[in-house]
């Protein structure tokens, strides 16, 4: 198409009809889907990307970031068999399918749909979403298997094939996938939605290109990436030039018991930033391990947390180089097993780019948060309903402190804006009950700024019998402090049955624990790490969460204070300090 100069206020216009068009797909496919993982917790997102490069254009504001560059590697892959033969090419109506981990995806669950956008007879982008899946078969219910060694062990594996062509759905294809899954009869309704977001994407699209002409459009795509990467840059340019490490650790595969590194390098010069991970552990044998989409998006996703103003597309990645971790976890090669990489591992890179950049930028990145998205699922069938059921259950945690305030409690995971669907709505669904959700006291790292908290919860099995299985993270360490202050607390699994309590080897990881009526599945959410000394944290600020409940006096005067090999040494200054701040909550007690 030939070069047309838009105009700024154009240009914005366009941008934001680009973002509108993201964020109605988004809103479509929660409001029509079956899943409450969905529905009602947002597991998906949108996006559109370029017709011959597969490149993200914008994606809607309300999908998780995670999948940013998740769908543009996963579209890149379909391009490049089409190009190969290997996969059909495209023709007006049709959607692709796609779950396949080593083909720009993330693990099983997360299942892409992908769409030629033709405008006037010629194709103009792709349009694309994920929604993650309750169950795509495997060993357990819904798919977290944290035992597997294989990723067959994980459940369906999909290539890129046509669900629908020419605007019809494949019976064919939806039978495969539906003789390999779980309460297979309920799928067709999150099917239906997923092609649903894309035509109401089409639509809206059609309206902008009707309105602007596809020429000045796809002017104004290209003005709107060179300006990411432009401010992108500036950004980048103000961090001192260097090379800044960090790390961070994965509790265990599942599998074998002992952590996971992620050695995190990065090399600050100009505009440019380099990312190496080499150094980090060798693929696993456990569902731990990483594919490099989304080893590649959890980089991008914790440049977007240090960079929020960036828009989201290819511009705002060009300065970031990554150096392939070739012969680590976060590489994953078939068959490798992966059920835990976009969910976990995921946030530990990001965790590990924040341990690196905080030192460069302490006032751009904060203490880390949470970092699991607490994957629980439970499986089984319920009687009073003559019907299985698989129900999977995510939750937020506290983030980390920064240089301007405490961290936000129960948010969302680092990775994206799920959150925890409504406990009336989980308990209308499946044969549980809510014992308990609340804030978990006391989890947030004490620092100047101290950490967000967690949540604690606790389920109860009302009928029939059930699996529970857990992959999730942060049990054996929590989230790091930063710049002085201390880790938040960890993760804590806990199934209490037959008058005992019983806690998984691998603290927060286990798979086909069997469950029945009346026993009960407790969970402790990791609460953000403390930015700065603790004891530089306003006397005023402790005894506000004294008064709260958060802390209790003691705790508060022992977190507070300064404790060298365990005995407490303080100087002059500090023992003023701290003397007041003891006074303050002796008062408030």
């Amino acid at each position: 198409m030939p070069e047309i100069k838009v105009d700024p206020v154009t240009l914005a216009v366009i941008r934001n009809g680009l973002q509108q068009v993201c964020n109605e797909m988004d809103i479509a496919f929660s409001r029509s889907a079956f899943s409450p993982v969905i529905a009602e917790a947002d597991d998906r997102s949108d996006g559109i990307y370029h017709r011959d490069t597969g490149e993200l254009i914008a994606q809607g504001e309300f999908g998780l970031p995670v999948f940013v560059g998740i769908m543009q590697y996963s579209t890149m892959e379909i391009l490049r068999l089409i190009r190969e033969g290997r996969t059909a090419p495209p023709e007006d109506g049709d959607i692709y399918i796609v779950n396949d981990p080593y083909l720009g995806g993330t693990h099983l669950m997360d299942v892409r749909f992908a769409m030629p956008f033709y405008y006037r007879g010629k194709m103009f982008c792709w349009l694309s979403n994920t929604g993650h899946w309750p169950d795509i078969g495997g060993s357990v219910p819904g798919g977290f298997s944290a035992k597997a060694t294989e990723v067959e062990q994980e459940g369906l594996r999909l290539p890129p094939v046509k669900l629908f062509k020419k605007g019809k759905m494949d019976q064919e294809i939806l039978a495969i996938i539906q003789s390999n899954i779980r309460v297979a009869e309920q799928r067709i309704g999150d099917i239906k939605a997923q092609a649903a977001a894309l035509y109401v994407g089409a639509k809206r699209l059609t309206e902008l290109l009707d309105r602007y002409g596809p020429e000045t459009v796809d002017s104004a795509i290209s003005d709107i990436r060179d300006r990411s990467e432009q401010q992108m840059r500036a950004h980048i340019s103000a961090i001192p030039d260097g090379v800044y490490e960090g790390e961070a650790f994965v509790d265990s595969d599942g599998v074998v018991d002992e952590p996971l590194r992620i050695a995190m390098k990065v090399s600050v010069s100009g505009s440019d930033l380099q990312f190496d991970m080499d150094g980090s552990s060798p693929p696993c044998k456990g569902p731990m391990n990483s594919v490099i989409a989304t080893t590649y998006s959890s980089v991008y996703l914790a440049i977007k947390h240090i960079f929020p103003d960036v828009p989201i597309n290819v511009g705002a990645f060009a300065p970031l180089n990554i150096t392939p971790p070739t012969g680590t976890f976060l590489d994953a090669r078939y068959p490798r097993p992966v059920s835990g990489c976009a969910a976990e591992v995921s946030q530990r890179i990001a965790e590990a780019v924040f341990s690196a950049l905080v030192k460069a930028i302490p006032d751009k990145v904060t203490a880390a948060p949470a970092g699991s998205s607490g994957n629980f699922v439970l499986g089984g069938h319920d009687p009073q309903k003559a019907q299985g059921f698989v129900m999977y259950q995510i939750t937020g945690g506290g983030y980390g402190g920064n240089v301007d305030h405490d961290g936000l409690s129960n948010g969302c995971s680092t990775i994206g804006i799920s959150k925890t669907a409504p406990v009336e709505v989980m308990e209308q669904y499946f044969p549980i009950l809510f014992r308990k959700f609340a804030l978990r006291e006391a989890s947030g790292g004490p620092g100047r700024h101290r950490g967000g908290f967690g949540i604690e919860y606790e389920v109860e099995i009302l009928r029939g019998d059930a699996r529970a299985s857990f992959v999730m993270d942060h049990g054996r360490v929590g989230p790091q402090g930063a710049l002085g202050g201390s880790d938040g607390a960890p993760n804590v699994v806990k199934i209490h049955r037959n008058g005992e309590t019983y806690i998984p080897p691998h603290l927060s990881k286990d798979q086909d624990i069997p469950v029945t009526v009346g026993d009960r599945v407790e969970v402790f959410t990791p609460g953000g790490g403390g930015y700065g000394d603790p004891f530089d944290r306003d006397p005023a600020l402790v005894a506000r969460d004294v008064r709260r409940g958060y802390y209790s006096v003691v705790q508060a005067d022992e977190w507070f204070g300064v404790v060298v090999d365990g005995q407490r040494e303080v100087d002059d200054a500090a023992t003023d300090k701290r003397r007041q701040t003891k006074g303050t909550l002796q008062d408030t007690a």
